[in-house]
């Protein structure tokens, strides 16, 4: 409880003259209340040299001292302070500079240069190893495919492609729908609102459906891996499962990417067909029936299509998968850590994402897909 105790009236700081010049006279109880009501006029008269008069000062605790202490740090010189303080006062040894810690200091450009090209190294060397790891254990895997905890990929399956049904279908209907609205007001104009059901099955076959979905599970399932792992690695759970012995990328990443690879198509493929069904039902509205909607999909979306579409999706739930648990594995230290890595596979796996479909665009340009 803050002390609200008036200050001592007694206490006086105050400027003097006599025959060696100014001086700063101290007189009273220089205790915590009386301190703190002369020190803001101490410091205006604080300077080098100044001569401090405290020998009608009859009491001194830890404040007077403190006071005394900036005093003499500033250049004062204390005299005729009765013994029984002084005595404490040169426990402080005020005589003595306090440290002073040196303004920091920005690094030279080849240092700064120098710490950057560490810091890549050593992203792409944990990438390198990661990558090495996952290689030999998908070489075992081929090998030996009872070595894969089936239990626990069948989990993930149901985490990362049944749970996430609802939301990629939803989405799927709603981009469907304004997908046909949008493009059939337009196109009325000209007597084709007909052929809105070859635009919106080629969109979302090609294009779409495979990368909503891989943002879907890139917000979803990949972050919640980089949570997962990471937790576990800030609980010391991974260090747990090396010590005895177990590899966390056989035991704990083959199972999740192997999931996700699986799902992603899948998922994709319910897209494709709610989205269309919902374009469908927007093209009723235009007198368009539904089974000509689907004629009109089926002679427009080649077979190519659709495998082209299916190859992306599950390009898109292999990365999200790697780039969700690699980001877990790497996860610092503190709880802090866990957030930061969840971003950052939501982040990479974006990027991931528009990068592979511009190298898609024009591999399936010069396919001629």
């Amino acid at each position: 409880m803050p002390d609200t105790s008036p200050p001592t009236l007694s206490t006086l700081a105050e400027l003097r003259h006599d025959d060696r010049g100014e001086f700063l006279y101290l007189a009273g109880r220089l205790d915590s209340n009386g301190s703190a009501a002369v020190w803001p006029a101490t410091r205006t008269f604080a300077r080098k040299d100044l001569r401090i008069n405290a020998a009608a000062v009859d009491y001194c605790d830890g404040a007077g001292l403190a006071l005394l202490y900036e005093l003499i740090q500033s250049g004062g010189v204390v005299e005729g302070l009765p013994q029984r303080y002084t005595a404490l006062l040169n426990e402080l040894d005020p005589q003595t500079p306090l440290k002073v810690e040196a303004p920091a200091t920005r690094p030279g450009f080849l240092i700064r240069l120098g710490s950057k090209a560490a810091d890549v190294w050593r992203g792409v060397y944990d990438l390198l190893a990661f990558t090495g790891e996952l290689t030999e254990a998908w070489l075992v895997l081929l090998r030996r495919p009872s070595i894969l905890r089936w239990g626990d990929m069948i989990e993930q399956c149901v985490k990362a492609g049944v749970n996430a049904l609802p939301i990629v279908l939803l989405v799927a209907f709603l981009l469907g729908v304004i997908l046909a609205f949008q493009s059939a007001v337009p196109m009325r104009q000209f007597g084709a609102e007909l052929f809105v059901a070859n635009l919106v099955g080629l969109a979302l076959v090609r294009e779409l459906a495979p990368l909503m979905t891989a943002v879907l599970l890139a917000g979803r399932t990949g972050a919640a891996f980089a949570a997962e792992l990471g937790t576990m690695k800030v609980n010391e759970e991974i260090n747990a499962l090396v010590t005895l012995g177990l590899e966390p990328v056989r035991f704990l990443v083959l199972p999740r990417i192997l999931a996700v690879t699986l799902m992603a198509p899948l998922l994709t493929v319910l897209a494709e067909v709610v989205g269309i069904f919902g374009a469908g039902l927007v093209l009723l509205s235009f007198n368009i029936p539904l089974t000509t909607s689907a004629a009109q999909v089926m002679d427009s979306v080649g077979f190519s299509d659709y495998i082209g579409g299916l190859a992306k999706a599950t390009v898109y739930g292999f990365g999200i998968a790697v780039i969700g648990c690699r980001r877990g594995l790497n996860t610092g230290a503190g709880a802090s850590a866990v957030g930061a890595s969840t971003t950052q596979a939501v982040v990479s796996a974006i990027v991931m994402l528009v990068v592979s479909d511009g190298l898609f665009a024009v591999a399936f340009y010069y396919l001629g897909w």
